[in-house]
């Protein structure tokens, strides 16, 4: 039941569990609603079969997704659209506001390179408060996303939250209750890495889909099995993740990457220096090590929008990625490489947008109409001050609905229908954030009547970005 509660998921859990002779291992509230168990492939036959289970999954295992070494070139990479490298990295701020929860094998946080803003989330592993990291992955990969010398977003704040053992694996069941744990106790604006591969597994894609719905942007990695569909596995097969595929130095896709359709993006991950769990530095390749690349581009960028949604997220780094310079992408694949220019270019150019003034009748209580605007000669995104003027004249303003749609066929609400209206018309100047978005194409206005008994005319309406 989405709409329970922890006691009384926990209540049903132990029910369930007794009926079944079930042993708990974990009980989930907030990543999805259910428990984790040890029984008896007859007794998980018969658990299915209750009519208060929607489904019941076997307990799969993950693994890291890296493969192993050389030098540091990925940050040169990331904020530049082509080769050859500049030999710099440019990036906008440091994140500070934001955090990120690092879901593996745990965090050196005394590594001087996290300046004390690496802390403890929560061990799954060990089931305690401390989460210590033996075996190096989680390190290397926090390294990558917010460490003063091998980071993106140098100040970030890192939460390390164990999932994976000293040999880099675990049973999902581990990983869900981290996830879960992150839901609950997130300090946003925040994101999720999660550089691990598993088989698939509804359950896990479920607690993903539901990190993501509570407003954390999930980055995850496509996996490593040497060009392998990545929507045969978990969580890279979760559409509302961000799923992370890697690029060698030279633009190629690496080899060991994943590919296919439910990729999103392209970033470094072969070679990758990072930090390390002794203290120093490390050299690890994978998919691992293209994901949190993209963490820290999306905490730059929540650092700039806090209110930014995973979807929005998602956009802006899809949308300014580089396209069509990896080198053989695989089959299905989008052809799209990390590029946070984007975010160092300040305000875009002055541009004057758009206007229509041709009048546009607005039927009672009918079909929604639109007046178009269509933008030439403005390269690049919005920004986050878009000015939406609106005149239109109306017997009762309560009536309408009031939408701009994006070229992209984003819908940015304006006004909505209801509360006290007037007969005196719509007429100001709505703010708009559309930095996920191209200023060139065709942008309308969309007005809707709602009720009955009144109409009005859309007189004139102008984009300003």
């Amino acid at each position: 039941d989405a709409a329970a509660g922890a006691p009384a998921t926990l209540a049903k859990a132990r029910a369930l569990a007794s009926a079944y002779e079930a042993g708990i291992t974990h009980v989930y509230s907030a990543g999805l609603r259910g428990f984790a168990a040890r029984l008896t492939a007859g007794d998980a036959a018969r658990l299915a079969a209750d009519p208060a289970v929607a489904y019941v999954t076997p307990d799969r295992v993950s693994r890291i997704a890296d493969t192993q070494q050389n030098p540091t070139w990925g940050l040169d990479r990331v904020d530049q659209a082509n080769l050859p490298l500049s030999s710099s990295y440019t990036y906008p701020d440091k994140a500070t506001g934001v955090t990120a929860y690092v879901l593996d094998t745990g965090l050196y946080k005394a590594h001087q390179d996290f300046g004390g803003r690496a802390a403890d989330g929560y061990d799954f592993i060990d089931d305690d408060g401390v989460a210590n990291d033996c075996h190096g992955h989680g390190t290397h990969v926090s390294g990558t996303i917010g460490s003063a010398t091998y980071g993106l977003a140098k100040g970030v704040r890192l939460v390390g939250v164990r999932v994976l053992g000293c040999d880099g694996s675990a049973p999902n069941s581990d990983i869900i209750a981290g996830i879960d744990w992150v839901i609950q106790n997130a300090r946003k604006p925040a994101l999720i890495n999660m550089s691990i591969q598993s088989d698939p597994d509804p359950a896990y894609d479920e607690a993903v889909r539901r990190a993501v719905a509570a407003g954390i942007t999930t980055v995850v990695a496509a996996g490593n099995y040497n060009g392998a569909d990545a929507c045969g596995y978990t969580p890279a097969r979760t559409a509302e993740a961000i799923t992370v595929g890697a690029t060698d130095s030279s633009d190629n896709r690496s080899s060991f990457s994943n590919v296919g359709r439910c990729l999103d993006l392209f970033a470094p991950g072969s070679n990758i220096t990072s930090t390390s769990n002794s203290g120093g530095t490390a050299v690890m390749n994978g998919t691992s090590m293209a994901t949190p690349h993209v963490s820290g581009a999306a905490a730059l960028y929540l650092s700039a929008h806090p209110a930014a949604t995973p979807a929005d997220v998602a956009a802006a780094l899809t949308g300014n990625a580089t396209a069509n310079v990896v080198k053989n992408p695989g089959s299905g694949s989008p052809n799209r490489l990390l590029n946070i220019s984007f975010m160092n270019d300040g305000p875009p150019p002055a541009c004057a947008g758009g206007s229509n003034d041709t009048d546009v009748p607005i039927p009672d209580a009918g079909a929604a109409v639109s007046s178009a605007v269509t933008v030439t000669g403005c390269p690049g995104k919005g920004s986050a001050s878009t000015s939406v003027k609106v005149d239109i004249t109306h017997t009762y303003t309560g009536d309408l609905a009031v939408d701009l749609v994006a070229p992209s066929g984003a819908v940015y609400t304006l006004k909505p229908s209801g509360g006290v209206g007037s007969a005196g018309g719509v007429h100001q100047s709505f703010p708009v954030d559309t930095t996920a978005e191209d200023r060139n194409g065709t942008w309308k206005l969309q007005v809707r009547d709602v009720y009955t008994f009144d109409t009005g005319v859309v007189d004139s309406w102008s984009l300003t970005f």
